[in-house]
């Protein structure tokens, strides 16, 4: 447990004493990886280099709860539930060392953190978090994880701030803040039909991001007013995108298909798509963090929608600056949920339940990440842009609203 909510100088002595930890203090406190599988908190961000990790040893169920923290009376006590050993460890690292920065940048004196490992347990890390009082959880981070936690925070009255994109767990006290895969397929779906493409086609892996971007393709391509001509599965190998991408390319006409996967798998899939006649290529967030796609000249002119990167971009140097090496894009969902609750601190009385309420606020809160609001299902609606491929990086061709 890491507790990281104090003055500004005391974070950072926080940061210092993390950095020269003993190699045994540094795996207890480091922070959590995005592990692959299934729909997580944003499937593209999966370390490229993170090494074997070690399976967390069996829940005991009939383990105790130790005793709670000392009485706050003057700050917040906010739980941030992540893995902070395992195959997870660096993505979470990110995270906390971004919570910790926007602790440091609001100068709060109201909000202490405390840091739970659910590597060890999300169940366990859930229950000790609310022995200790606190009145609000951020995180988890993993979908399976938030299932675990939900029923624990929801028995105690402390809603979840999870940093999943799995709209399946979010409700009934859990509000979920990653990148939910259907908005960018909305966004950029209805940015072309403005451009006056008409027949659709997509081509999407067999997987849960999969089936999720399928069923948003669907419903925007009616709500657009445009034609769906063609959709293609495919399991991730190399032969099977080949053969999937081929099959689309011969589906029918159609002036626009949508890659609803990595941009790596977009590049040998173009070609193929494009052998049968120029059509305008379309891709969702996960190619937001691929700057290097316009190196292929098929994938020039395509169009994405994602999150605005401007306030990313800052945020990223001064956490190298900070900690030496480059954050996980994750790591602004921790920031911006630190700023989501000092926000709602100034009308929050220390030692009192969480004003739920506050997170259903028709202007929605402004992050690092852009302007964003929980509809009432829990999820994040967020304020996207679409960016076009070039041979120099992305640009911006249709910005995020500033407002709502």
């Amino acid at each position: 447990m890491v507790e990281s909510g104090m003055s500004p100088k005391m974070a950072e002595t926080l940061v210092e004493r993390q950095a020269n930890a003993s190699p045994r203090r540094q795996l207890l406190r480091g922070l959590g990886v995005l592990a692959l599988g299934g729909l997580l908190t944003a499937c593209q961000v999966v370390p490229k280099t993170a090494g074997p990790g070690t399976a967390p040893p069996p829940e005991n169920p009939n383990e105790t709860v130790g005793p709670g923290l000392p009485t706050d009376t003057d700050r917040h006590r906010v739980a941030l539930l992540l893995p902070q050993t395992g195959t997870n460890a660096d993505v979470g690292t990110a995270i906390a060392n971004a919570t910790t920065m926007a602790l440091l940048d609001t100068k709060t004196e109201r909000v202490r953190i405390t840091t739970y490992d659910t590597a060890l347990g999300a169940a366990a890390a859930a229950r000790q978090a609310v022995a200790d009082g606190n009145r609000l959880i951020l995180g988890p981070l993993l979908s399976e994880d938030v299932t675990a936690v939900a029923p624990i925070a929801r028995a105690a009255k402390v809603p979840v701030l999870s940093f999943s994109n799995d709209s399946s767990v979010a409700g009934n006290g859990v509000f979920i803040m990653g990148f939910v895969p259907g908005q960018s397929v909305e966004r950029v779906v209805s940015f072309a039909r403005t451009k006056g493409h008409m027949r659709f086609g997509a081509l999407v892996p067999k997987n849960v991001y999969g089936e999720r971007a399928t069923a948003a393709f669907r419903a925007a391509v009616k709500d657009a007013g445009g034609t769906l001509v063609a959709v293609e599965n495919y399991d991730r190998s190399a032969t099977a995108l080949t053969g999937a991408a081929r099959r689309l390319a011969n589906a029918g006409a159609m002036d626009a298909v949508l890659i609803a996967d990595s941009g790596g798998n977009a590049v040998r899939a173009v070609p193929v798509i494009k052998s049968a006649g120029e059509r305008q290529i379309l891709g969702t967030e996960l190619w937001n963090t691929d700057a290097a796609l316009g190196g292929n000249a098929a994938m020039r002119g395509a169009w994405f929608a994602s999150v605005s990167d401007g306030l990313y971009g800052q945020l990223a140097g001064k956490y190298r600056t900070r900690f030496g090496k480059a954050p996980y894009r994750l790591a602004s969902l921790g920031y911006d949920s630190v700023l989501l609750t000092v926000r709602i601190a100034r009308d929050w009385k220390p030692g009192t339940s969480f004003p739920v309420n506050k997170l259903l606020a028709a202007d929605g809160f402004g992050g690092i990440d852009g302007i964003f609001r929980f509809n009432d299902r829990g999820i994040a609606i967020r304020a996207l842009e679409v960016s076009e491929v070039g041979a120099g990086g992305f640009r911006v061709v249709d910005p995020a609203p500033a407002k709502w």
